[in-house]
């Protein structure tokens, strides 16, 4: 079984806004320093966002925006110790498979 195009497309603009440091609810926060100084972070957030994110019977993403949010909160929270994801993660959420 192959990754749906919706998945693949909703995965693609995630790692996009993520890489390119663009992503909206990041602003003002400098995240791209992880990527080479704590890849543990950046591998978090996307494990937050694989364990988020829902997919319909045919792989028609349900909640993209969603799983975004709960993911990049994840990095803001990091970067922010004042900050404080609401509500807080579920341990599913954060698993590492």
């Amino acid at each position: 079984m192959k990754l749906s195009q919706s998945f693949s497309g909703a995965l693609r603009t995630f790692a996009y806004f993520m890489a390119s440091g663009t992503h909206y609810q990041l602003k003002d926060i400098d995240y791209l320093k992880l990527y080479g100084e704590e890849p543990s972070a950046i591998e978090q957030a996307y494990a937050i966002f694989a364990n988020v994110i829902e997919l319909d019977s045919e792989g028609t993403v349900l909640n993209a925006k969603y799983a975004e949010k709960r993911a990049v909160d994840y990095i803001r929270s990091y970067c922010d110790p004042n900050f404080k994801v609401a509500p807080p993660y579920e341990d599913w959420e954060i698993e590492l498979y």
